[in-house]
C-alpha cells in the first residue's frame, strides 16, 4: 500500500487532520512530516538589523542551534506519528529540512514516497479569509499531482 504524507506542525488543525485521516484510512501507512527551516539560526546571526551594531558570529553556536531545531522538529514528528498510530495508521515521523516553501517540500516528499495522497490541516482564519485556504494548503492543492486531503480546524 502506498503511504499518505501528513504535514504536521503541532497545531490543532494538524492534530485534527491526523485524527480524521486515521478515521478514513486506517490501517493505511503514513509518513508524518514536520518541515523545519535549516540554517535559520545562522541567517538570524548574519542578517544585520536596521541600525544595529555588528555582531561577531560564532558558527558553532549557529550549528548547535540548528541541531536543536532539528531535534525539536524530530520530537514533534514523533508526536505526530504517535497520534497517527493512535488513530489506527501505520505511521513514522520525519523531520525534513525546508529548502523551499513547505508546500513544495510536502509535494517533493509525496513524489519520493510514491504517496497516494497528501494530508494537511488548514488553520482557521477570521473574516473573509475564513473562506480561503491557508497558503500552504492552498499551494499543495494547486501544485500536487496526487490527491490532497485538507482538514480545516473549525475554531
Amino acid at each position: 500500500m502506498r503511504p499518505v504524507i501528513i504535514g504536521f506542525d503541532g497545531s490543532p488543525a494538524s492534530e485534527r487532520a491526523v485524527r480524521e485521516v486515521g478515521a478514513l484510512l486506517a490501517p493505511h501507512p503514513a509518513v508524518v512530516a514536520v518541515v523545519w527551516e535549516a540554517g535559520r539560526a545562522y541567517e538570524a546571526a548574519t542578517t544585520p538589523a536596521l541600525e544595529a551594531p555588528s555582531v561577531a558570529i560564532e558558527l558553532q553556536s549557529s550549528f548547535d542551534a540548528d541541531e536543536g531545531l532539528y531535534a525539536a522538529a524530530q520530537r514533534m514528528a514523533e508526536r505526530g506519528a504517535g497520534l497517527a498510530q493512535q488513530a489506527g495508521l501505520s505511521a513514522t515521523g520525519v523531520a525534513v529540512a525546508d529548502e523551499t516553501a513547505v508546500a513544495d517540500t510536502l509535494i517533493r516528499l509525496a513524489g519520493e514516497h510514491d504517496a497516494q495522497a497528501i494530508v494537511v490541516g488548514a488553520h482557521g482564519h477570521r473574516g473573509i479569509t475564513k473562506l480561503l485556504l491557508g497558503s500552504t494548503s492552498r499551494d499543495v492543492v494547486a501544485r500536487s499531482s496526487c490527491p490532497v486531503i485538507v482538514v480545516r480546524d473549525p475554531t
